[in-house]
């Protein structure tokens, strides 16, 4: 589950992690409100104003209606409101986010971090996620903050250094010491890097999630070290024992098509393609979207219906399918172990007269248990089905369809 920058940033704090204050606001009244109490705790005068969405990129990012971008600078109380038509209510486009964008229901009011001092601020780069091919999380981080880490390591990889932390112990303090001496600071600077880390790492394990992000992380002109964005995603099968963070879940930031198929308990991820895919288990889903591409087409969705393949839950996925528009076909793969295979082929021959008028072939293939009663059923049904056997006999008919 993602969460935006504010509910990313609250968890952070909770750990102990130094962040950049502020408010989400979701009017312009409330913006200007929000900017008075900053400026009463902190003193800040200038105000940084930014969208919140599931996207990164929002400060090159461009609100289509507006003009305006997705981080903007207010150097005065009466700039907020102004600024925050700008964004508030728009569709915000960045690279990653579609043509569309997405549109702007919350902004975050913070303080300007970047006053004058002593020394220059300085921004870098970090975050904290599971390194699979060790087993193990890991810290990444980087001099070369505040900007796209992947141009960081596509021109300058040895600008990008790793501490791979074993999870049994945890992070050691000489783990700590040794980011902040490759980041070149010392003195205050140096102690405070050091308890940022510790704490940013205790944040990700604290909340189980599967990524931390900060960039940038900011040393200030008098030496604080600052978590000035962050970017939050938590593992899913861990939201039970946080309930307080499942709360945060943003729906409206969700394809709707996935959240509607998580509302009746199927496993759905929305793809680019144009083969609809309704299988039961995750490697078999693998292996159909693979069987799909080699046949020349795409699968158009990941969609796993578990062990209890009925004919309500059957109706259910193919109407979730046929919401994408892109579907030219549909390649129905299960195997009858948990599930009889006449039961899911009854379940099909139900949902398509259920729903009826679908005006795309649907290929099924079906293996196991009672396997041949359930071609047969779907032989002799006088619908436009088409069965099949073997995988390559299935790949085939998609070939033919698409």
């Amino acid at each position: 589950m993602n969460l935006h920058e504010y509910q990313g940033k609250s968890i952070l704090s909770r750990y102990g992690v130094q962040i950049q204050n502020g408010y989400t606001v979701d009017s312009p009244e409330e913006a200007t409100e929000a900017a008075k109490k900053l400026n009463s705790e902190t003193g800040t005068e200038w105000y940084v104003i930014k969208a919140q969405i599931h996207a990164g990129g929002r400060g090159k990012g461009v609100v289509t209606e507006t003009g305006s971008h997705g981080v903007v600078l207010a150097k005065s109380l009466d700039e907020v409101p102004e600024k925050v038509k700008g964004i508030l209510g728009g569709h915000l486009v960045t690279a990653q986010t579609s043509d569309k964008g997405k549109k702007v229901n919350k902004v975050y009011i913070a303080q300007d971090v970047y006053y004058p001092g002593d020394s220059e601020p300085e921004e870098y780069y970090m975050s904290v996620l599971l390194n699979r091919a060790e087993g193990r999380n890991m810290i990444m981080y980087s001099p070369e903050g505040g900007v796209d880490i992947e141009s960081v390591a596509e021109k300058t990889p040895e600008k990008i250094f790793t501490e791979t932390i074993d999870p049994k112990v945890g992070i050691q303090p000489f783990q700590a010491r040794k980011v902040a001496f490759n980041f070149g600071l010392t003195g205050k600077a140096f102690k405070e890097m050091v308890k940022f880390v510790t704490a940013l790492y205790n944040a990700y394990e604290g909340a189980d999630a599967s990524m931390f992000e900060i960039n940038p992380v900011l040393k200030t002109s008098d030496d604080k070290i600052l978590a000035v964005d962050s970017k939050v995603t938590i593992d899913n099968n861990a939201l039970f024992r946080h309930p307080d963070i499942s709360e945060m879940r943003d729906k409206t930031e969700e394809d709707p098509t996935e959240v509607e198929a998580g509302e009746v308990g199927l496993s759905y991820v929305k793809l680019d393609g144009n083969v609809g895919c309704m299988v039961n288990g995750a490697g078999l889903a693998m292996s159909t979207m693979d069987i799909i591409k080699l046949s020349g087409g795409n699968p158009a969705n990941f969609l796993d219906v578990g062990g209890t393949a009925d004919a309500k839950r059957v109706e259910q996925a193919f109407r979730i399918i046929l919401k994408d528009t892109n579907v030219k076909a549909i390649l129905v793969n299960i195997f009858g172990g948990i599930v009889r295979c006449d039961r899911v082929a009854q379940g099909v021959v139900d949902a398509y007269k259920n729903i009826g008028d679908i005006d795309v072939p649907i290929i099924v293939r079906l293996q196991g248990t009672n396997a041949e009663e359930a071609k047969k059923l779907i032989d002799d049904s006088g619908l436009a089905v088409k069965s099949a056997i073997t995988l390559q006999e299935a790949a085939d008919r998609v070939k033919e369809a698409v």
